[in-house]
């Protein structure tokens, strides 16, 4: 079956892992890149995107954070396993 063309409703959301300590169980490795929305996982470990969806959500139909965070374009985020913890970096691609 091909694959479904997603809709494309607010800006792109990129995601990248940044970090990996010990082995991720879904086998994300430093430098694995997402093309993330409401509508598209990309790929991305189920359990890690139910973690971050709110905040794809809100980059994705222009939400921000606040600046005492940095950059309110951009987000860093751990996934919920301690022992294998890996870290992700959203970020709102204006196009």
């Amino acid at each position: 079956m091909a694959e479904k063309e997603r809709p494309k409703v607010g800006f792109r959301v990129e995601g990248e892992i940044i970090a990996v300590k010990g082995d991720c169980s879904w086998g994300h490795k430093v430098g694995d890149k997402f093309d993330l929305s409401g509508h598209n996982t990309a790929g991305l470990c189920g359990f890690f995107y139910h973690d971050i969806f709110p905040y794809v959500i809100m980059l994705q139909f222009g939400g921000g954070f606040p600046r005492d965070w940095g950059d309110p374009e951009v987000v860093e985020l751990d996934c919920m396993d301690r022992t294998n913890a890996t870290r992700i970096r959203l970020r709102r691609i204006r196009e």
